[in-house]
């Protein structure tokens, strides 16, 4: 369960991100409102998950979860650019999360 817990911290946290993009600088309150509501609950949620599983590899999965679905939904969302090098690297990024699944 402690897994879904990191994951689910994990789609949160490009939640914040987003929510922080789309707050336009802390003016839009219904975007400050979704921010604050998917940290605090992305927190606890890792918090969870590292009562079983090691810190390091965590918060790893965390961020990297977080990294990798903020770009994607940058592209997607926002029109960032999304070139080969960033797609490698992303891809890179993936596989080291599920290299730290593997090994934990």
């Amino acid at each position: 369960m402690n897994w879904v817990y990191l994951i689910l911290a994990g789609v949160l946290e490009i939640g914040f991100t987003s929510a922080l993009k789309l707050s336009n600088n802390f003016t839009n309150f219904k975007w400050v409102a979704t921010f604050v509501v998917c940290i605090v609950l992305s927190f606890y949620l890792i918090n969870l998950a590292t009562r079983t599983i090691p810190l390091g590899t965590a918060y790893a999965i965390w961020t990297g979860l977080g990294a990798a679905g903020t770009v994607m939904v940058g592209a997607y969302f926002f029109n960032e650019p999304l070139s080969a090098g960033r797609i490698f690297f992303i891809c890179t990024l993936i596989g080291s999360v599920v290299g730290l699944k593997a090994v934990s």
